[in-house]
């Protein structure tokens, strides 16, 4: 063997060890990921005709960008959630609507993302839609941000009813020109729902279910998702009208943290 082919065979040897330890990193995450317990599933696969629009996923939310832990698409519960959810769409789609999920199981790296995001005074690129009327040093205090979400324990989901046939949202385009959620609904971001009287996350006392200033078809579209799911043992948050808990909770004390993904399903799903 040559010099010079000793030495590009060196060179090959050096290069790859590079490789390898600049792969290994990546690849030790990836195998540490943690798992969802067996008791958890993919929505999709308990009802596909249930819609899912999971905002975390996309920039559209309060923060403006994809949430850590937010791979997919997709909503995960424990199955008892998922299946009760499926009843109440069976209950909806006779009356010609159907059940619209926003965001579902949670992992705990999304909610150190708010609240990396809320300690952030100078980022307030999505206040002219989500928290107009807020002042930002106050989320924590007024209860919008905390550092423990009952989504991450699975059995909570936040969602909304659409009429049938169901008309595609247009996607948000970053940057474009911010309205108040709770305008008008001609007025504020498009959403294929009914009319809530609010937008979905809208930090606002007019997203308390019950608020009497919501009356008409408003409210009667808000008391049409809330009656359809306590009739089935979900829990209304009383300051979000989107937000239920089916109850009672597989895991009322664990607050997960595997990514929202289909490698996180120990099942093939």
């Amino acid at each position: 063997m040559t010099r010079l082919s000793t030495a590009v065979r060196g060179l090959v040897t050096v290069i790859a060890t590079l490789l390898a330890v600049t792969a290994a990193p990546a690849a030790a995450r990836a195998a540490t990921e943690p798992k969802a317990p067996a008791d958890f599933v993919a929505l999709r696969t308990v009802d596909p005709t249930i819609i899912e629009e999971i905002r975390y996923f996309t920039p559209h939310n309060f923060v403006g960008e994809r949430i850590d832990g937010y791979q997919q698409p997709l909503c995960i519960l424990t199955r008892p959630a998922a299946e009760a959810l499926h009843q109440a769409q069976q209950r909806l789609l006779r009356q010609g609507y159907s059940l619209k999920v926003y965001d579902c199981y949670r992992p705990q790296r999304s909610v150190d993302h708010f609240v990396r995001w809320a300690k952030d005074l100078e980022d307030q690129a999505m206040k002219g839609e989500f928290y107009p009327n807020v002042d930002k040093t106050r989320l924590f205090e007024d209860g919008y941000i905390a550092e423990k979400s009952g989504h991450s324990r699975g059995s909570t989901m936040d969602l909304t009813v659409v009429k049938l046939p169901a008309k595609p949202t247009r996607p948000y385009v970053p940057g474009e020109p911010l309205v108040p959620c709770f305008a008008p609904q001609g007025e504020r971001f498009p959403d294929n729902s009914v009319d809530m009287g609010t937008g979905y996350d809208c930090f606002d006392t007019l997203s308390h279910t019950l608020d009497p200033r919501i009356q008409g078809q408003q409210r009667a579209h808000r008391l049409l998702l809330k009656d359809t799911l306590e009739g089935l043992g979900f829990v209304n948050l009383a300051e979000e009208w989107w937000h239920f808990t089916y109850k009672p909770e597989l895991y009322p004390d664990t607050y997960f943290d595997f990514p929202v993904s289909r490698k996180s399903l120990i099942q093939s799903q």
